[in-house]
């Protein structure tokens, strides 16, 4: 069955797309409680456990390179299904791993299978909406995957906790697997239509990818919004050193003030997926960066002059938070809509780089030591600076109509 492009999207492929959006969260987060064990029982020691982790992470950023293209040639459905039934039966084989080798392997795979739902899914939505409907519908689907990454790691503590076996949370995540996989059988149609596919095999994906490169506008809110991610990323690398060491919270007081931040961005997420409809998606995405930029900035200088407290510290993260939630999905929204014709592509680009730069600057909020919270603000300063930058290629961006689309559709999105 093929979907009929820019129709209202139904409730039912949204509900879906929203869990497939917890594959990557669930899998990050909720094993993290079992780590003490999980050394202990595999006869290693705390770098072979979180090898896992970057096992998968690694698996997630190959996985989106190259089913996001796979899906502009072959349509979205095929790579969905294929893709959360084989992240299902690894995970389920993660729960009877032997050996730490077969583990990392399998988390891999994991990842590498898992991305489907990611990059495919983002792809989805470029297909049947655009403009203000689809900054909703990213508005929404992030909006609600932002709140896995608050539930993960508790429910993970639960499971750990009352079984005593970190084997129990990949069996529990492979029942969700499995949900999200029964899902997609049922509720996401093929979205592309075969008239709409890349033909020619390699040198096809080659060239869509080059095109997808090669539009500015593209280019700058991609951009904008992985470096505001890569802003997210120095908050989360740093926030234990600043909300215990620099602010003096317990431990159980910092894990609540990081929910909260979590729970606000949630919030702005959401909240913009319904402006979105009011709002110019690029007016959302200008002044998102803006309340990132400005309490940012604030903080960095009250850190410098020493008079950085908790009252500062919360309420300017908070107004911080607030702009993230906005330029996360505006920001998607507008790229994707940009590369309708390479909407895979464009999404493995876009994740692909997120990711990238994340890793790229979580060891740098370190380089000052733990008790000093410099890094964290110039880093999240330049970060914002640098989305707010790459907005200047999308100047003019009316004058030219996105490819695969003709100008008066693209004047109406």
């Amino acid at each position: 069955m093929t979907f009929a492009a820019r129709r209202p999207v139904a409730s039912g492929l949204t509900v879906t797309l929203a869990l497939l959006s917890f594959v990557v969260p669930l899998s990050t987060d909720m094993y993290l409680p079992g780590f003490p064990t999980m050394a202990r029982e595999l006869g290693t020691d705390a770098a072979g456990v979180q090898l896992t982790l970057t096992a998968f992470l690694v698996g997630l950023a190959t996985g989106q390179l190259v089913l996001g293209p796979l899906s502009d040639r072959y349509g979205r459905r095929g790579p969905i299904l294929i893709g959360t039934g084989v992240c299902t039966l690894a995970t389920a084989l993660c729960a009877v791993a032997p050996t730490l080798g077969v583990l990392v392997v399998l988390r891999f795979v994991t990842g590498f299978a898992g991305a489907a739902g990611v990059v495919v899914g983002r792809a989805v939505v470029t297909d049947v909406a655009s403009g203000a409907a689809a900054a909703r519908l990213f508005g929404l689907l992030m909006g609600l995957g932002g709140i896995a990454p608050i539930l993960a790691p508790l429910a993970g503590g639960a499971v750990v906790g009352g079984t005593g076996s970190w084997r129990a949370v990949f069996w529990v995540l492979a029942g969700a697997s499995a949900l999200m996989f029964a899902a997609a059988c049922v509720r996401i149609p093929e979205t592309l239509p075969a008239e709409r596919r890349h033909t020619g095999g390699a040198g096809a994906s080659v060239r869509a990818g080059v095109t997808v490169l090669t539009d500015r506008p593209y280019l700058g809110y991609m951009l904008a919004f992985c470096l505001a991610f890569a802003a997210l990323f120095c908050y989360i690398s740093a926030s234990p050193f600043l909300l215990q060491n620099v602010l003096g919270f317990s431990v159980g007081t910092a894990s609540a003030v990081f929910s909260a931040g979590a729970l606000t961005a949630t919030a702005s997420t959401l909240a913009g997926s319904r402006l979105a409809g009011r709002i110019s998606p690029r007016l959302l995405l200008r002044a998102g960066l803006a309340l990132m930029l400005v309490p940012g900035v604030a903080a960095l200088l009250l850190t410098l002059a020493g008079q950085l407290n908790r009252f500062w510290a919360l309420g300017l993260l908070g107004v911080a938070f607030i702009g993230l939630g906005q330029v996360c999905a505006t920001a998607t929204g507008l790229a994707l809509d940009r590369v309708p014709h390479a909407a895979g592509t464009g999404s493995a680009v876009l994740g692909t780089l997120q990711n990238a730069l994340g890793a790229a600057v979580a060891p740098l909020m370190g380089i000052a030591g733990g008790h000093t919270a410099v890094p964290l603000f110039a880093g999240m300063t330049l970060c914002t600076l640098l989305a707010a930058a790459a907005l200047l290629l999308t100047r003019r961006e009316g004058d030219v109509a996105p490819a695969g689309r003709a100008p008066a559709e693209a004047e109406r999105a």
